[in-house]
C-alpha cells in the first residue's frame, strides 16, 4: 500500500473538470481526482465544482453548482413526435437553466430520418413556456447540437408568436416553414415573455446567412443537400427582413446569429437576450472565482485535450481563471493530442492522459477504468506537486 504524504499544512485543492463525453460526467470526473489527491495527501481540503462550457452537461453543471432542480416534461421533438425533456430550475432566483438539444438536438434524430426542412424547435419554446408558467423570468439556455435550421420560429411559435405564409396560413414545422413567409404576428404572446431575460451560451459566431451563415456552414451535418442549404440561406433572408420590419434593430450579421440554425437569431430579435461564451456563464453563475481565490492547486480536464481546447475550451476558461490569482493549474485527459502544447500558454502548467497503456477506446471509455485511471493519475501527479513544494 503506498504511503501518503503528511502535509503540516493542510492544502486547498480545487477541481474543476469537464465531463468525458460518454464516459464520466463532470461531477463524476471530479469525484475520482478528488479521491486521487487524497491518497496523496489525506489533510487536502477538497473543492470539486461542476463545469460545462454551455453544451451537453450545461444543465447538470449548474443545477449541481446553483443548487437546483430538476424539472421533466414531455415536448414536441425535432420530428413533430414527443419526447421526454428536462431542466434545471434554481428556484431561489426564478432561474431556468435549459439545453435546446433535450428538445431539439441532433442526436433525437436517426441519422436517416435528418432533414432540416422538416425538424423543428418548438419543443424548446415548450420548454421555455414551461418554465415561465412555474414563476421563472431568468433563462440560461445552452443552444449547442441542434438538428435545425428553422430560424428559431418553432420555438417562436410555442411562444405565442405566429407566422403565416402567402396563402395566410400558419407556417408549418422546420426550414420548410420558412419559404414563403409573408406576416409577422406577436398578438399572443405569452405575456410574461416580457418579463424575463435570457443568456445564451453561444459558443458559435457565425451570421444567420451567406458563405459562413447556418445553412452553409451547419446544414451539411444535419442532413442538407447543397440545394438545400442554398434555399433554406435565401428563407432565412426573407425572413429576417420580415423579423426587421417589426424589431428594427435586428441584424442578421451579428456573431452568434447562425448558431442552432439561426436560433441564436430569434433569441437576439425576440426576446430580451445576450450571446454569451457558455464558459463564461458556467464561471460566473457558479461563483467558481471565489473558489479559485484561495487554493493551493486547481485541477481542470476534458475527455480530450487537442488545439481547440487552447482556443478557449472549458479548461482554458477555468485556467486563466486560476493564473488571474497566480495559481497552479494542472489538467487531466482521456487522450492528449501534439496540438495540446498551446495550452501551456493558456495558463496550463502542465497536462497528463490518465491512459496507463495501450487500449481500446471502448475499454478506456468503460466507466469504472476512466474512473481508477483518473484517481491513479491524479494522485501520482499530486504527490510530484507536494514534492514540489516542499524543496521550495
Amino acid at each position: 500500500m503506498r504511503a501518503a504524504i503528511q502535509e503540516t499544512e493542510k492544502k486547498r485543492v480545487v477541481i474543476v473538470i469537464d465531463s468525458f463525453k460518454g464516459s464520466l460526467s463532470s461531477i463524476e470526473a471530479g469525484n475520482a481526482a478528488g479521491e486521487g489527491v487524497l491518497k496523496a495527501c489525506p489533510s487536502a481540503e477538497v473543492k470539486i465544482c461542476p463545469l460545462a462550457d454551455g453544451g451537453e452537461g450545461t444543465v447538470e453543471a449548474l443545477v449541481n453548482g446553483m443548487g437546483g432542480e430538476m424539472q421533466f416534461l414531455t415536448v414536441t421533438g425535432p420530428l413533430g413526435e414527443p419526447v421526454e425533456s428536462s431542466y434545471g430550475m434554481i428556484k431561489e432566483s426564478k432561474t431556468a437553466v435549459i439545453e435546446m438539444a433535450s428538445a431539439a438536438g441532433i442526436t433525437l434524430v436517426p441519422k436517416e430520418r435528418r432533414n432540416p426542412l422538416h425538424t423543428t424547435t418548438y419543443g424548446v419554446g415548450e420548454m421555455i413556456r414551461d418554465a415561465i408558467g412555474k414563476g421563472c423570468r431568468h433563462f440560461i439556455i445552452g443552444i449547442g447540437g441542434s438538428s435545425t435550421n428553422d430560424g428559431g420560429i418553432g420555438m417562436l411559435q410555442a411562444l405565442g408568436f405566429s407566422f403565416r405564409n402567402k396563402a395566410g396560413e400558419e407556417a408549418g414545422f422546420g426550414a420548410a416553414g420558412l419559404r414563403d413567409l409573408a406576416a409577422l404576428s406577436r398578438e399572443n404572446v405569452v405575456a410574461e415573455l416580457k418579463e424575463c431575460s435570457f443568456r445564451i451560451a453561444c459558443d458559435v459566431t457565425n451570421p444567420l446567412c451567406g458563405n459562413q451563415g447556418c445553412s452553409a456552414i451547419f446544414g451539411p451535418q444535419k442532413g442538407a443537400t447543397p440545394e438545400m442549404a442554398e434555399d433554406m440561406d435565401q428563407w432565412l433572408e426573407q425572413y429576417a427582413a420580415l423579423a426587421k420590419e417589426v424589431f428594427p434593430e435586428a441584424d442578421v450579421t451579428y456573431p452568434g446569429t447562425g448558431a442552432a440554425g439561426g436560433l441564436g437569431f430569434a433569441f437576439l430579435t425576440f426576446t430580451n437576450a445576450v450571446l454569451e461564451a457558455g464558459i463564461q456563464i458556467v464561471l460566473e453563475e457558479t461563483k467558481l472565482e471565489e473558489q479559485i481565490r484561495d487554493a493551493d492547486l486547481v485541477i481542470t480536464g476534458e475527455g480530450r485535450l487537442d488545439g481547440q481546447t487552447a482556443m478557449g475550451k472549458a479548461p482554458v476558461g477555468v485556467a486563466r481563471l486560476g493564473k488571474k490569482y497566480g495559481k497552479p493549474v494542472i489538467a487531466f485527459a482521456g487522450s492528449v493530442s501534439w496540438e495540446a502544447a498551446a495550452c501551456n500558454g493558456e495558463g496550463i502548467d502542465a497536462f497528463f492522459s490518465i491512459l496507463p497503456g495501450i487500449c481500446t477506446l471502448e475499454e478506456a471509455m468503460e466507466k469504472e477504468t476512466a474512473r481508477r485511471n483518473m484517481s491513479d493519475t491524479v494522485e501520482q501527479a499530486m504527490r510530484l506537486f507536494l514534492a514540489g513544494r516542499r524543496k521550495n
